[in-house]
């Protein structure tokens, strides 16, 4: 399974622009992939004013992310403001090559920055079968919350796509590694770079972390594409050979 993890600037509250951006990084490299990850409101930036930017799933960007999904063979996700029955959700969508699409509303909206007045939290958890995989997409301020990502559904791969500004950077790498550890899972994130327009910076640091806390792709600080690829055979070779995950709790979220 290769992963193309694109970390970029984004321009603020300008999805055609960013749009015009990205696909040019998309469409630019050659190499084969089975999925591109995008960070959090890759179209907007991280925007408290969502009546500037929404859209709904029949508008353009989820139409630009099916059309780029069938024309590179392969999946793409990350999330962008829609609107929905009056409500606003920061949601991820996962586009397959056939131009599917799968949805995860952020569960645990920022409230530091006033997301929860502006947005709808989402209910529950996403799972996707894809290429043998199963992937758990979750979004930036949910990594805290290590209760609701907990490895129930016998996943293979955490996404994380985030706008996690640099003064909690540490923060977002000790939480990758422990999500990755504790639900004994790869564990991807994807921040972007750069300032937006609250003068908050972001240094990026996506990466990829395996099953045991070991590097796959080191915290990255550039704005380029990252390809890394997962090995199931290797993961599932360390869970039967450990079997930590027998031993977790049981639970029921409320």
């Amino acid at each position: 399974m290769k992963i193309a993890l694109i970390q970029t600037a984004l321009s603020w509250e300008n999805p055609m622009e960013n749009r015009s951006h990205l696909a040019q990084k998309i469409t630019g490299f050659m190499e084969e992939v089975d999925l591109i990850v995008l960070p959090e409101m890759f179209s907007s930036g991280f925007t408290m004013n969502p009546k500037a930017v929404a859209e709904t799933m029949q508008s353009e960007t989820v139409s630009w992310l099916q059309h780029l999904a069938k024309a590179k063979n392969c999946a793409i996700t990350g999330s962008l403001v829609i609107e929905e029955n009056g409500n606003y959700y920061n949601r991820l969508v996962f586009v397959l090559p056939t131009g599917a699409v799968q949805t995860y509303d952020k569960k645990h909206l920022f409230s530091l920055a006033g997301e929860d007045k502006w947005y709808t939290a989402g209910k529950k958890k996403l799972i996707i079968e894809y290429k043998g995989y199963k992937f758990c997409p979750l979004v930036c301020y949910d990594l805290r919350f290590p209760v609701f990502s907990r490895n129930t559904e016998n996943y293979d791969v955490l996404i994380y796509v985030a706008n996690w500004p640099k003064p909690r950077i540490n923060a977002w790498d000790i939480l990758l590694k422990a999500r990755a550890v504790e639900n004994m899972c790869y564990s991807i994130g994807v921040n972007r770079i750069g300032t937006d327009n609250n003068h908050h910076e972001y240094v990026g640091h996506s990466q990829v972390v395996d099953y045991l806390g070991n590097y796959l792709l080191e915290p990255q600080e550039a704005d380029a594409i990252f390809i890394v690829e997962l090995n199931k055979a290797n993961l599932l070779e360390a869970r039967n050979k450990l079997a930590f995950l027998d031993d977790k709790d049981n639970f029921e979220l409320l």
